[in-house]
């Protein structure tokens, strides 16, 4: 990609088997919403079996990764995080391959970095709009949710979500360390390291197509530990960072 001396927002989507969706995940993502930004998308194909790295070459992924093999969902993350800080993102946006988050609201959650009022942002299902979740994964959610808030004493909304900014020091920092999954121990981290989190209304509708890896026992059995383990680590806290002129502004305009 032609360099315009813009800064650098990269899209990346950790992807296994979801040829039914990636393309449209793809074509949905905004590639001109802000003057001062390039958007580039890359894809993580967590050794996927079917043409899922194939369609995202199509559809206009900017550099498709692969794994000769399945690692999982955290390692795929952890993967996305580093090829963002290795192509010079200044801020990185991961969204799920499933085309249940809606990649048109990109810019919202990216806005908060953007605006240096946050270093880490979700797009919010809950305090958005949910279509189609079943009983027992809103369920799910809502505990596993709880379960960070009471660790971090911070209420947090959607602590499962698929859609998540990160500016470039959050990048840098982020450790996930187990490869089954990355969003508990991922956020348990950066906000022990003192990133500040903001979380963003989206709309959330689940797939039509495929199906998601996550089985509810393998998923506790693999997820708490790792929360254990996380919290048992000491985290080096950052300094804090000097407010924006933007945050500056609108901190004076709520006075």
């Amino acid at each position: 990609m032609k360099s315009t001396g813009n800064k650098k927002l990269i899209v990346f989507i950790p992807a296994h088997n979801e040829v039914g969706n990636i393309e449209t995940v793809i074509k949905r993502v905004p590639r001109k919403f802000h003057p001062d930004y390039d958007v580039l998308v890359i894809v993580i194909d967590d050794g996927s079996t079917d043409r899922t790295a194939e369609a995202a070459k199509e559809a206009g992924a900017d550099y498709v990764y692969s794994f000769a093999a399945n690692r999982g969902l955290g390692a795929a993350v952890r993967e996305g995080l580093a090829r963002c800080c290795l192509l010079g993102a200044d801020i990185g946006l991961m969204i799920d391959a499933d085309n249940e988050y809606p990649p048109e609201q990109i810019p919202d959650v990216a806005a908060p970095i953007m605006n240096g009022l946050a270093d880490y942002t979700f797009g919010s299902r809950f305090k958005g709009s949910i279509a189609g979740m079943r009983v027992h994964r809103r369920l799910g959610n809502y505990l596993f949710t709880l379960l960070q808030s009471i660790l971090l004493r911070k209420w947090i909304y959607d602590g499962q979500s698929g859609m998540r900014g990160f500016s470039r020091e959050a990048m840098e920092s982020a450790e996930i360390i187990h490869d089954y999954n990355y969003a508990q121990v991922l956020t348990l981290n950066l906000l022990r390291k003192g990133f500040r989190l903001q979380e963003v209304p989206i709309a959330y509708k689940v797939r039509t197509q495929g199906q998601s890896f996550i089985k509810f026992r393998q998923y506790v059995t693999s997820v708490l530990p790792a929360i254990y383990q996380e919290m048992k680590r000491p985290a080096l806290r950052r300094a804090s960072p000097a407010p924006s002129r933007h945050a500056q502004e609108t901190s004076v305009s709520q006075a």
